[in-house]
Formats: C-alpha cells, structure tokens, sequence
C-alpha cells in the first residue's frame, strides 16, 4: 500500500512543480508588462567607416513610432510596429526590439553596407549593399565604394529597398544591377582591385569596363551574363577569368613596356589580352649623352718655350 501512494506521490510532484513554474512565469509576465519603461538603450551594428545612420536617429524613430514609449507600461508599448517603422529606413537591413524586466527597452538595428553606388544616365542613383539589397542615396553621407554610371535606366532610385538577386525574371531581363552587384562584390573582395578601380562605366551595349586610378586606360570587362563570345553561363566564373588576364598582363606585360601607351585593354577574348595604343602616344624621349672628355682627362701640357726653331 505504502509502495503504491508513493508510486502516486512522486508524479504528482513532478505536475505540482511544473505548475508552480508555469504560474511564476505568469505571474513575472503580467508584473513585466505592468512595469513602465524607464531607458531606452539604442544600439546601431553598422560596417567600420559607413555612418548613414545613427543612435539619435534610431531613437527619434522610435519615439516616433507609437503613442508613447518613455513612461509606458511595457505592455502598452506596439514592438511590432516599432521594428516595422525602422525596417522603413532605407539603410537598415534588420531591426530587433524587446525589453527587459528592469523597465529597459533595447533597440538593436543593423545597418546595410553599401558596395556599389549606381548613377543612372537621368541622374538618379542608389546604392546596392553586399546582400544584394537597393538603398537609397543620402544627403547627409557619402560612402566610398565603387561607381557605375553609363547607359543606365535601373528602376531602383525611388522605390523601397528590392533584392535585385532574386528580382522577376523580366525585370532582371531589362536591368544590370545583379551584373552590378557581381562586379562590385569582386572588386571590393580583392584588395589588389579594390585599390585600383573605383569607377566603371556600362555603354549602350550592357559592356562593363573599368576605370583605374591611375594609367587612363579604360579596362573592358564585357557581359557577364553569357551573352556574347568567349563568355561562360557562369556570370562569376567570367569576371573572375577576365580579371585572372588582367592580373596576369599588368604582371608579365606592363612591365617590359610603358603602360601610358595603351588607352584600351580589353579581356573579353579566349586567352587572351588585347590592347589599343593610345593615337597621340609618344615615347618619351631619353636624355641626350654627351661624348666629351672629363676635364681631368684632356692634354694641359703646353708647348716648350725653348723648342728648336727651324734653320735659315
């Protein structure tokens, strides 16, 4: 008898605890909800150097966003529609919000990094950031990334962020940015051509090339969208081919020449690289030598006073 109330007893308790749990965290929960908020601690995750946003601004949006915050019982105060209005702000890719039992409301947004910022032929611009996202330019920030301009019409200045890698088919089919955003991850990725380009232009043909900063020489990288001969279905296996050449040419061809005679070197052919000589490049002229003998090596001697003259 004794074995089976004992049998009895111990799930019982096991139940009893479990409920006592449960009633605790209930009750923490509605005295939580109760509790006003005091602070409210703004924290901004943006890349090193990239400052579109800032804690103020974070802080004014989020006061902003509801009713009221500051004072408020926890339960009062609208998450949602606080982390919807910052997720609003063109430069920031995530936002968290939630509160702790102390009355503190934490905001935690993280901030897009910009790779390429792009100019349209009509003036308009954006940037695209490392994830593929659109955001738009601001008056208040510049950022230092790669610059493409040209021939281009991309529909993206004026509308919410959009993921230009998983776009619809035929918008992808009329604009460059995912080529764009190819490019400028390459380019950022590798320190060697990110020290060296910081523009590009698309002509009318959708042909990529790029500008160093220094030599004048105009780099074509081409399609990247296998379109056109010598390409590959593999968008990054031909930009990463072509600049393989380039990298190759300025290590074995630049120097057995003068770099300043080329004004176009183009990448696009099979194993190859073709240069255009610039039309009004002149080998720079050498310093003339002069075959006269040191001073310290001419004949001083002079002729004897006393040498014999001649007999009458």
């Amino acid at each position: 008898m004794k074995q089976r109330i004992q049998r009895f007893l111990r799930p019982a308790g096991f139940i009893l605890a479990a409920l006592c749990i449960v009633g605790l965290l209930a009750f923490s929960a509605r005295s939580t909800n109760t509790t006003p908020v005091k602070e409210l601690a703004v924290e901004v995750d943006a890349p090193e150097g990239v400052h579109f946003i800032d804690e103020n601004v974070v802080r004014e949006q989020v006061l902003a966003a509801t009713d009221a915050v500051i004072g408020a019982s926890i339960g009062d105060v609208d998450l949602v529609a606080i982390e919807e209005g910052l997720r609003n702000i063109g430069c920031v890719a995530n936002a968290d919000v939630y509160h702790t039992m102390d009355g503190t409301l934490h905001v935690r947004v993280t901030q897009r990094e910009p790779i390429a910022r792009v100019i349209n032929a009509d003036g308009s611009g954006f940037y695209i950031d490392r994830e593929g996202w659109t955001m738009p330019l601001s008056s208040d920030y510049t950022a230092r990334v790669l610059v493409i301009s040209g021939s281009l019409f991309e529909p993206f200045a004026l509308t919410a962020p959009v993921d230009v890698l998983h776009a619809a088919d035929s918008l992808r089919s009329i604009v460059h940015s995912d080529e764009i955003h190819l490019l400028a991850r390459t380019i950022s990725a590798e320190p060697t051509w990110n020290a060296l380009f910081d523009q590009a232009v698309v002509n009318a043909s959708g042909e990529f090339e790029l500008i160093p900063r220094i030599g004048g020489q105009r780099i074509r990288i081409g399609r990247l969208n296998g379109t056109e001969v010598g390409a590959t279905g593999d968008a990054a296996f031909t930009l990463n081919q072509r600049l393989e050449k380039l990298r190759n040419f300025y290590a074995q061809g630049i120097p057995q020449t003068d770099w300043r005679m080329y004004a176009v070197i183009d990448t696009r052919f099979a194993d190859q690289v073709v240069c255009t000589r610039r039309a009004d490049y002149r080998p720079p002229t050498r310093p003339k030598t002069t075959s006269a003998t040191p001073a310290t090596a001419q004949n001083t001697t002079r002729p004897r006073q006393n040498a014999a003259r001649p007999a009458h």
